[in-house]
């Protein structure tokens, strides 16, 4: 077993070690960047090994992703993780992946430290096991004050089980005389959302092939840019997210409005 981590760590040191993508020009990078962390099944299965090795190289690209955010002034980066469709994956992966996020943020906790990062969580927490929860809501009451970037994981996410949430939530509210239901609007609703405090995602990538949202974020990605890559997720390198932002940063976003002459 220590040989085959040994192994997985140095396929992911030979990525890593490709000479370094030289520095561009400053980039008019989003304020929010969301990520669907795509192909780290597929990434394995090209290697000939388990799923799990490719869930843990995407755990160790999501490190360096981090880093990158930072340097291209990212404030807040959200990463799709975990799926509230991904429970009806086999037994074994779904165990190797919650012990994954537990490692991912023992293990990542002091770079994350040094580099200003908050960790935040978002999805249906509650049903989560009990130790994962425990230690989500340990690391996001310790990395509380950090401010360079927020890191946001969802976790046992869906866009439309958040909106169901937000809507019983209104709907106990109303029924309880907190609130007139003739009063619920756009930002009554969105503040009933998981992390209202957080703005909408200017630019969501999905690497991997596939161009579909897949329930995530379903209502903050109402006026979110898109850009879909071939590359698999273990494999998406600082070269592929400044083709992204130089990309976004050419979009005409108008809002539905049109741009005065």
């Amino acid at each position: 077993m220590r040989l085959f981590f040994k192994s997985i760590r140095s396929i992911f040191r030979r990525r890593s070690s490709r000479a370094a993508v030289p520095e561009r020009p400053e980039l008019n990078a989003p304020v929010h960047l969301a990520v669907i962390m795509d192909g780290n099944g597929r990434w394995a299965k090209q290697r000939g090994l388990p799923r799990q090795a490719g869930h843990r190289a995407g755990s160790e690209n999501l490190e360096n992703i981090c880093r990158l955010c930072g340097k291209f002034g990212i404030r807040y980066l959200t990463v799709y993780a975990f799926s509230t469709e991904n429970w009806n994956r086999p037994e074994d992966e779904v165990h190797a992946l919650m012990d994954l996020f537990v490692e991912f943020i023992h293990r990542f906790d002091v770079k994350m430290a040094r580099e200003g990062i908050r960790l935040r969580f978002m999805g249906d927490l509650a049903a989560l096991p009990a130790n994962l929860q425990k230690i989500i809501a340990q690391a996001e009451a310790d990395s509380k004050s950090r401010d360079k970037l927020q890191l946001i994981i969802a976790i046992n996410y869906g866009g439309r089980r958040e909106m169901v949430q937000a809507c019983q939530t209104l709907a106990r509210a109303a029924r309880d005389g907190r609130i007139d239901p003739a009063d619920i609007n756009e930002n009554v609703l969105h503040d009933a959302l998981y992390l209202p405090d957080v703005p909408d995602p200017d630019l969501i990538i999905r690497p991997s092939g596939e161009q579909r949202l897949s329930n995530f974020l379903l209502w903050e990605s109402a006026y979110a840019e898109l850009w879909f890559s071939n590359v698999l997720w273990p494999d998406f390198s600082e070269e592929h997210l400044v083709a992204a932002l130089q990309d976004f940063a050419n979009r005409d976003r108008r809002y539905g409005g049109i741009k005065k002459s």
